[in-house]
């Protein structure tokens, strides 16, 4: 067998091991000042106000449901192509998620659905931002407006990602906006999240949910006379905080995001050269008001178009060395859903995509011979599984 291409690595370099080196030489290891620093340029790229970062993106959403005040059997609107914890998030809070499906072009939540799948119980929309493209947001937004939704952007694929010229996270759209990093995210902190929102008072309950809903704000105590060691817990909060180690490293990472997303728009620009026009296969639709943090690659091949399961393709790719992967399986396809009682033919379009799709590599590490070698293997595949040959 050759040596595996991943569909995605880290990129970690020796200004990455210094500063975490640093890190771990100075006072401060979990809460110190390069978690404010890092929170205050995440929120700084993202043109946002406020920014609380936390422990991983599954934490990440799970405190911006709670500040949303989602409750039990309150209805949150999840696309059905996700990674599960934009699901799951809900549950966690007593919540029912309601599938909606995805366009057939972006795999982004699909508007016209979404509509159909508001009912008196919805309280919000969860939102993202498939493969690193933003989503319909305006029109999200208008549709939430109008029922008095909540409005949470997961953007764990796409920052860097930009939306009618402004940056994923502004604020315009989104009440508040979902960042991960993940090991094979744009940036990493190897394990971690954020939470961006220009609502001062969605903040403060974010603070509360981080840190076991603790706090020492002066302007929040009921008990004023005790000394500068006093606390409060106010609220059932949790420990999803991110430490200075991680955050020196997100720190040094993000100083390199842009040359990240520039070499993987490089990346994507060759792949789409050799494969818009090849038979049997598509590549997945950006629209021309967006501009893609691109942190996936999907290949969509039709079932009509080839002899052979897509299962069987997959095994080929990854018998040739090429590590492909697929995003994602339709969430309520999972056990623990179907106990739920969740059933298959919720969401259609979700459903057909998830037979035909197979995520290719896509890093900004990847080398000229890595990328010829997966445009060269999804040709064999072309030639050895089309029903034509």
């Amino acid at each position: 067998m050759k040596r595996i291409i991943p569909y995605a690595t880290q990129w970690i370099d020796k200004e990455d091991i210094g500063a975490v080196t640093k890190a771990l030489k100075s006072d401060y290891l979990t809460q110190g000042p390069r978690v404010k620093e890092f929170e205050k340029r995440v929120a700084s790229l993202a043109g946002a106000k406020y920014a609380v970062a936390v422990n991983s993106g599954t934490s990440a959403l799970h405190i911006a449901c709670l500040a949303a005040g989602i409750g039990r059997n309150d209805e949150v609107i999840v696309p059905a192509i996700t990674f599960v914890a934009s699901a799951n998030c809900v549950l966690y809070c007593g919540g029912i998620p309601k599938f909606c499906d995805v366009r057939e072009d972006t795999i982004n939540i699909d508007v016209n659905d979404l509509k159909k799948k508001i009912t008196k119980k919805t309280k919000a929309v969860i939102s993202v931002d498939f493969a690193g493209c933003p989503a319909d947001l305006a029109e999200i937004k208008k549709i939430a407006g109008k029922k008095g939704l909540i409005v949470i952007e997961d953007a764990s694929h796409a920052l860097g990602a930009k939306y009618k010229g402004d940056y994923v996270g502004y604020g315009k759209y989104s009440d508040m906006t979902i960042f991960s990093f993940h090991a094979v995210k744009n940036i990493t902190t190897a394990e971690g999240g954020m939470v961006v929102t220009n609502n001062e008072r969605l903040y403060k309950k974010l603070l509360l949910f981080r840190s076991h809903g603790i706090t020492r704000d002066a302007d929040l105590l009921q008990n004023k006379n005790d000394g500068a060691w006093y606390y409060e817990m106010h609220v059932l909060g949790y420990n999803y905080r991110l430490t200075d180690i991680q955050c020196a490293l997100g720190i040094s990472q993000l100083k390199k995001l842009g040359n990240f997303n520039a070499r993987r728009r490089e990346i994507v620009t060759e792949y789409d050269k050799a494969f818009q026009k090849l038979p049997g296969i598509k590549v997945l639709h950006r629209s021309k008001d967006v501009e893609s943090a691109n942190h996936l690659y999907v290949l969509r091949f039709d079932s009509k178009y080839f002899k052979c399961p897509r299962k069987d393709i997959f095994e080929f790719y990854r018998k040739a060395g090429i590590g492909v992967n697929v995003h994602y399986i339709p969430v309520y396809y999972h056990p623990f859903y179907k106990k739920l009682g969740y059933r298959r033919g919720l969401c259609p379009v979700s459903e057909k995509y998830y037979e035909e799709a197979i995520t290719l590599p896509l890093y900004p590490k990847m080398t000229k011979t890595q990328i010829t070698r997966v445009i060269a293997v999804t040709k064999e595949v072309l030639a050895k599984f089309s029903k034509n040959n």
